[in-house]
């Protein structure tokens, strides 16, 4: 009767733990730590890795870490990873230190914890709440969840605010409050707030104002810079380490607009004038001039007030003279973000060629020699009708190449679909051993309990069925991808065959057909054009995923 009773005992235990769980453990942590592992992310890791261990019947499928990503929304790179793995069925559990890292949203937390992850049965535990969805006596969790998640956004919403009255004050007491000093400044060795001057770049800066006093104009004051060599702000502020990520690089030149930054910033007068935006609906936006918070005197000086104020008076009289002028609006430019210079790289400029009796005309020119150098490019100039025939010669004589030579697998609809079945069987015989592991994987914890296996015995069974179980999950995501390959490249094919007859019946490229086909224009000086089509590699790709599936058993 003893063992009887034991092995009852046992068969009712094994559904309150999910032994086959494959868990996502998720960390969060606001405020991003120099390093790799902060110690506030390690601690996290560890108070999960000792609930781990006392729990072997779970085992981690990843870890995700969001390292300075703030809690109350849930667009954050890890969280949305962890949740495309859900919807791959890599994953079914989830596991938080506290509800605080899941999120400080509450109404975005309740939908994830009691809609999103119930509907896919995805098991949540958070450890300190001692919470999780697999207990059926957690009666409690339907009134205690709701009130924690408006605890913790109530916490976020107040440090919010905290953080925000001590920056506005801060700014009222003098102290400069942002990630990176302006360009001509640094930031005091012994106070992130005092600015003081860099002896490199300050100079840089008088001379831009000087040469504004004397009345050059922006495209002029651009030119010299980069004939001068002088490094634009954003790749000498890499050099200082200031700056490390290449999207804030830039092209390396001095551009029209930096140098108007720079002019019109009155914190080369000693002055700090901060608080010009401000954020309304998680967006930035400009803050009305009487919202500014401007504290003089706060530090050294790189010009006078004079030299300022002589600098705005010709910058405002530029831009009276600018306003009087009529401005026509320009036609679209259909090809906005495709042209480049094939000599230097550089983005080609639209212009407009004004005609007294006919309709004005557009041309597209490289303006590196008025910008870098004149030795920087020999120059390109194509006018955009002539630019325009020419590509529609070349998408149609593309096209007709790429429908031929991909016409004779994507016509025989029988032989895709049956290639396509075929993949949706592996798929699907997959997924039945798939489910054989896990119900074996059930009953050696059954086995463990009875004493059947030993714990050595039953951990080493079970890691190679968990491996073999990965093993698969990856499989099935790599034939998942060819299914999905067959019917992209399908309906790929399908648009292409009708761009084809529209260019061929009409002619006309539109900014919509262009953005689809088209990846790179690049123009020679010869007016040669260069164009890189984006559905050839689509189609390359979709066959690299196709042989890869068919050699699949």
């Amino acid at each position: 009767m003893a063992r009887k009773s034991r092995k009852a005992a046992a068969v009712v235990a094994a559904p309150e733990i999910d032994v086959t769980c494959h868990a996502a453990v998720y960390v969060r942590l606001s405020v991003e730590s120099k390093y790799s592992h902060s110690e506030s992310i390690n601690t996290q890791q560890m108070i999960i890795a000792q609930y781990l261990e006392k729990n072997p019947e779970i085992s981690v499928y990843d870890t995700y870490i969001d390292n300075g990503a703030t809690g109350t929304n849930f667009h954050r790179p890890a969280f949305q990873q962890m949740l495309s793995d859900i919807e791959a069925g890599c994953v079914n559990c989830v596991i938080v230190k506290d509800l605080s890292r899941l999120g400080r949203n509450s109404i975005d937390t309740g939908y994830y914890i009691e809609h999103y992850f119930r509907s896919r049965n995805v098991r949540f535990i958070a450890i300190n709440e001692q919470y999780d969805t697999a207990d059926p006596d957690d009666a409690h969790s339907g009134i205690m969840i709701p009130l924690r998640n408006m605890i913790n956004e109530a916490y976020a919403l107040d440090i919010g605010r905290k953080i925000k009255a001590q920056q506005r004050q801060a700014m009222k007491d003098g102290k400069f409050v942002g990630g990176r000093a302006p360009y001509g400044y640094l930031k005091a060795p012994d106070d992130c707030h005092q600015l003081i001057v860099d002896p490199v770049a300050a100079p840089v800066v008088r001379q831009i104002f000087q040469w504004a006093s004397e009345g050059e104009g922006l495209n002029t004051i651009v030119l010299r810079l980069n004939k001068a060599g002088y490094l634009a702000p954003s790749y000498y502020k890499k050099s200082q380490g200031t700056i490390s990520n290449e999207k804030l690089l830039g092209n390396g030149n001095w551009q029209t607009w930096t140098v108007k930054k720079i002019l019109r910033s009155e914190v080369y007068t000693g002055d700090l004038v901060q608080g010009q935006t401000k954020i309304i609906d998680h967006r930035q936006v400009k803050a009305a001039r009487d919202e500014w918070t401007v504290v003089r005197g706060t530090h050294e000086a790189i010009i006078s007030r004079e030299l300022f104020d002589t600098v705005q008076k010709n910058l405002d009289h530029a831009a009276e003279k600018r306003e009087q002028t009529e401005v026509r609006p320009y036609t679209p430019n259909i090809l906005r973000g495709k042209v480049f210079c094939a000599k230097c790289g550089g983005n080609l400029h639209r212009m407009r060629c004004p005609r007294k009796k006919d309709a004005d005309r557009y041309a597209f020119h490289c303006i590196s020699n008025s910008r870098v150098g004149k030795e920087k490019c020999p120059g390109v100039f194509i006018y955009e009708e002539s630019l325009l025939t020419s590509l529609a010669d070349m998408i149609q004589e593309e096209l007709n190449t790429a429908l031929g030579q991909y016409s004779l697998s994507l016509a025989q609809t029988a032989h895709l679909a049956s290639e396509r079945a075929k993949l949706k069987e592996k798929i699907a015989s997959r997924r039945r051993d798939t489910h054989r592991l896990r119900e074996s994987i059930r009953g050696l914890y059954e086995h463990l309990v009875e004493g059947i296996l030993s714990k050595d015995e039953y951990f080493s069974l079970k890691g190679s069925y968990e491996a073999k179980i990965e093993q698969l999950a990856a499989e099935i995501g790599q034939l998942e991808s060819g299914v999905t390959a067959i019917d992209r490249q399908i309906e790929e094919y399908r648009t292409l065959e009708k761009d084809a007859k529209d260019i061929r019946e009409n002619r006309e490229l539109t900014a919509e057909l262009i953005d689809r086909l088209i990846d790179r224009i690049e123009v020679s000086k010869d007016k040669k054009l260069t164009v890189r089509f984006k559905f050839r590699s689509e189609f390359e790709s979709c066959e690299e995923v196709l042989e890869q599936c068919r050699n699949m058993k």
